[in-house]
């Protein structure tokens, strides 16, 4: 297990840009596959993009495809989420999740390390 946390979150107007981070508390990321995760107000939280463990394989659901890129930064050990040309949709407090199975973190189950979520809010 690893603890997690994540920042970067804002509030920003539509077509701006943010990126997120994602670190390990204590322990090193090196060994985890990770991904972010999103949850607006009244919705249910929803996969966002996943990077596996040596960086070169990455998934992102579709609506954020060519707006958001992820990579990890092995010698500062982080993951980075970067957003642009956000929209109002993008909305939410967005979770950075770490795991071991690849499967279980594209699904979002099974997951028990969790950051403490950052907020983004973007504007019309």
């Amino acid at each position: 297990q690893v603890q997690l946390v994540d920042s970067g979150g804002g509030l920003v107007q539509a077509g701006d840009s943010l990126r997120l981070t994602c670190a390990g508390q204590e322990d090193s990321i090196d060994n985890f596959h990770l991904g972010w995760f999103r949850q607006a107000p009244g919705k249910e939280r929803e996969f966002v993009a996943a990077i596996d463990i040596s960086g070169t394989v990455r998934e992102f659901r579709s609506s954020v495809k060519g707006r958001f890129t992820l990579s990890r930064d092995e010698a500062k050990d982080i993951v980075s989420l970067k957003m642009n040309n956000l929209k109002p949709e993008d909305t939410g407090v967005y979770y950075c999740a770490a795991t071991t199975n690849w499967a279980q973190l594209l699904r979002g189950d099974h997951i028990d390390d969790w950051g403490q979520g950052t907020q983004v809010t973007v504007s019309a």
